[in-house]
């Protein structure tokens, strides 16, 4: 079978897990309204092609918060990923190194963060949930002493969202969270928690501080006020609350309530370079992808992964060629056509 795009990856992936494992990674919350409508906000986005531009070379390589990246596409945090590779995170980690970009490792992961630190030939993100402050104060200091260049925190779990498709497929193999002493660490996410967790983080660590899971102008502006470095706009992939919007159609407004005072990017729904070059023209710097590296993982391990990222990385310097933009620079607002952004 020829894979040719992240779909093809997709399919075949599905073919070799087992069918709780597909489900735990593929489903979204309640009737799954926002993970239908993450992938369908980008098809209704047109864009708006310049011609007769010398797009003989095509640069793609950039930063995010100072860090050197081949493209502005890194690698989202997915938990359990020992359900699609033996290896886990740290088969994940080699292909992102492999791809030139960069990991968030998840609080959730199937291997400890400092086993995925060791296998990983690139730079790293943690990815933190707040279950008890004790036990997310042992996970930063692990996390900055593993070598771990940022902090993401997750905002949008006050609790578990309701998986139904999940639910009728439980997971069958024994998998367990690696970064907790024993289960009962790694349950629910504090609801208690409030804003005044990002100056208690801070107090904790050096690490830059990423927020993940902001939907709102508003939230975005005090995530501002209280000085994080980055804000990833998420809806967690359409599994926490259903209902709300695709981050594409939210993104423009919460680039306008920032005003460039920390690092904007988004995840959910990308399949195609085309998706990406629609979120760097309203705003973003640079786009996570979660379930496309999941699939890779399934199919061909660490080269999967990379394979996964370079079709995405392709298809965006293809899509940068046809429409004019020869730099990431030359991405703006102007490539898309408003009357179709929400």
């Amino acid at each position: 079978m020829d894979l040719l795009n992240v779909f093809d990856y997709e399919a075949l992936a599905r073919e070799r897990m087992d069918i709780s494992s597909w489900v735990y990674y593929a489903c979204g919350a309640d009737d799954e309204v926002t993970l239908r409508a993450n992938r369908n906000a980008f098809e209704r986005i047109k864009l708006r092609p310049r011609v007769l531009v010398d797009v003989s070379q095509v640069e793609m390589i950039t930063t995010v918060l100072g860090t050197p990246l081949a493209m502005p596409i890194l690698i989202a945090p997915t938990a359990l990923q020992e359900l699609a590779h033996p290896e886990g995170e740290c088969e994940m980690a080699r292909g992102a190194a492999l791809a030139g970009t960069l990991l968030v490792v998840s609080t959730s992961a199937s291997r400890s963060l400092e086993e995925v630190a060791a296998a990983a030939g690139g730079p790293l993100w943690f990815q933190l949930y707040i279950t008890t402050r004790p036990t997310a104060q042992r996970l930063v200091a692990r996390a900055e002493a593993a070598g771990y260049q940022g902090l993401v925190l997750t905002v949008d779990t006050p609790r578990w969202g309701n998986k139904e498709r999940a639910a009728r497929h439980p997971l069958t193999r024994g998998i367990h969270k690696a970064n907790f002493e024993n289960e009962s660490e790694a349950d629910l996410p504090d609801p208690s928690c409030t804003w005044e967790i990002i100056p208690w983080l801070r107090s904790l660590t050096r690490l830059p501080l990423i927020l993940k899971g902001i939907l709102t102008p508003e939230d975005a502006q005090r995530a501002c006020d209280y000085g994080v470095d980055a804000i990833i706009v998420s809806n967690h992939g359409g599994r926490q609350l259903d209902g709300v919007p695709a981050t594409i159609e939210v993104l423009p407004e919460i680039v306008e309530a920032v005003a460039g005072r920390c690092e904007v990017y988004l995840d959910g729904g990308i399949r195609r370079g085309t998706d990406i070059l629609k979120a760097l023209a309203l705003g973003a710097r640079a786009v996570l992808v979660g379930r496309p590296p999941l699939w890779g993982l399934a199919v061909n391990g660490a080269q999967g992964v990379a394979d996964v990222l370079d079709i995405l990385r392709d298809e965006l310097e293809q899509a940068m060629a046809l429409a004019g933009c020869p730099r990431l620079a030359d991405i703006d607002r102007s490539l898309i056509r408003l009357t179709h952004v929400s």
